[in-house]
């Protein structure tokens, strides 16, 4: 599991990736395609065609990290907003959407529980 700093952004890139790229490549397309800096300690996450599978750039500090995980079943939930002219392909999440992408989990909508009212 992840352990987020607080202030730090957490960057999902639209459409497909190549998961061939390694820590190199996933940064030189930070750079060029996201107009972001990999160097940030920010979050950057990255899913391929195969939607079981995902990878997250950051950098901690101390060097670049690469994190990846595959689903056993299912697939990771992908935002389908296209960006708007000039600006950066991603979409931001929170650490608990974080979480729940990453358990294979739609984050897009979750539903808010509340407690029963018990008549006394």
């Amino acid at each position: 599991m992840l352990s987020i700093p607080a202030g730090v952004k957490i960057h999902v890139a639209l459409g497909v990736t190549d998961m061939r790229k390694g820590i190199d490549g996933l940064s030189v397309l930070i750079q060029e395609q996201l107009q972001a800096d990999p160097f940030s300690g920010h979050l950057f996450i990255f899913r391929g065609r195969r939607a079981g599978y995902v990878k997250i750039l950051f950098h901690d500090g101390n060097g670049m990290c690469l994190y990846m995980k595959r689903l056993d079943q299912g697939a990771f939930t992908w935002p389908i907003t296209q960006p708007s002219p000039g600006a950066p392909p991603t979409v931001y999440l929170t650490p608990a959407k974080l979480s729940m992408l990453l358990e294979g989990l739609d984050w897009r909508t979750p539903i808010q529980t509340r407690p029963l009212m018990v008549a006394g």
